[in-house]
């Protein structure tokens, strides 16, 4: 549980961010300022723009299908909009009767889901507008939280690790926009090389524990693509960026000979094995191989 002062002190930053809201929007200025005006100035920034030129996008159908089935689905499980069977009242220890309580905890998740819904439909104007951030831009912690509900969402290990893989494909892009700062290019080729370790893993891992090569198909034409547009990143970049730049383009011949091997190991029936590393299982080599 959080403690007194963290509560308290949201509470104040939430409250200060509103008066600085409202003052941005032309209300009356307080003549006290505060030392976390400073630290609230670019979200206040990111308020005023999107109340003044709200992003003209549309939730995608995809997206309110999928929320739409989920909803469905977690309604069904929990029996919402269900008549009960009739059934003696249940009574607590002390003989309360409970059918009132448990028709107020239906209620209850029946408006977590309206909730859950409204916010999902009403962040995702916002999520759209986050897509082209970059470090340093106001909105990119929305465009990593977007993508945490992602995988968050995903039904299994393969729907994850291909998610991790589009992210490394989306810090990628990044990087060329970052490319001459140093620190900026160097940090988002460290968050790339992560999501691809993630999606390699997961992808590898699948592969071997159902012996099928499906997943090292995926593994090997997101290898070819990112492997090109990695190369591009060395034209006309500096030393540094070019030696940062072919880390990661060792990383990726290394997850290319990973998938071989195990394409190798799974032909020949060798069992799942039980060497990993940050790629995954690592496999023995089939008997007679050269």
């Amino acid at each position: 549980m959080p403690a007194v002062d963290d509560i308290l002190f949201s509470r104040r930053r939430a409250e200060r961010f509103a008066q600085l809201l409202d003052e941005a929007n032309g209300a009356r200025r307080h003549h006290v300022r505060s030392r976390m005006d400073a630290q609230l100035a670019p979200v206040v920034a990111v308020g005023q723009r999107l109340s003044t030129d709200p992003p003209t996008v549309e939730v995608d159908q995809d997206f309110r299908t999928g929320l739409r089935a989920m909803l469905l689905a977690t309604a069904e499980r929990e029996g919402l909009g269900t008549t009960p069977a009739a059934t003696e009242p249940a009574t607590t220890a002390r003989g309360w009767l409970l059918p009132a309580v448990t028709a107020r905890r239906a209620r209850a998740r029946g408006a977590i889901l309206v909730g859950i819904a409204a916010g999902a439909i009403a962040v995702s104007g916002i999520s759209t507008a986050s897509e082209n951030a970059v470090p340093g831009d106001a909105l990119y912690g929305m465009k990593r939280s977007t993508e945490r509900a992602q995988l968050a969402l995903a039904s299994s290990d393969i729907s994850r690790g291909q998610l991790f893989l589009d992210f490394a494909r989306t810090r990628l892009g990044e990087a060329a926009e970052l490319r001459g700062d140093r620190i900026g290019y160097s940090a988002v080729l460290d968050d790339m090389d992560a999501d691809t370790r993630q999606g390699v893993r997961l992808l590898t891992t699948a592969a071997a524990e159902r012996a099928e090569p499906g997943s090292l198909d995926t593994l090997n034409a997101f290898v070819t693509g990112q492997r090109r547009a990695v190369s591009g990143l060395l034209d006309g970049s500096s030393r540094l960026d070019r030696e940062r730049t072919q880390r990661s383009l060792r990383l990726l011949d290394n997850i290319r000979e990973r998938s071989d091997a195990l394409r190798a190991a799974i032909a020949c029936g060798l069992p799942v094995p039980t060497a990993s590393d940050t790629l995954g299982p690592d496999p023995n080599t089939c008997p007679g191989a050269r």
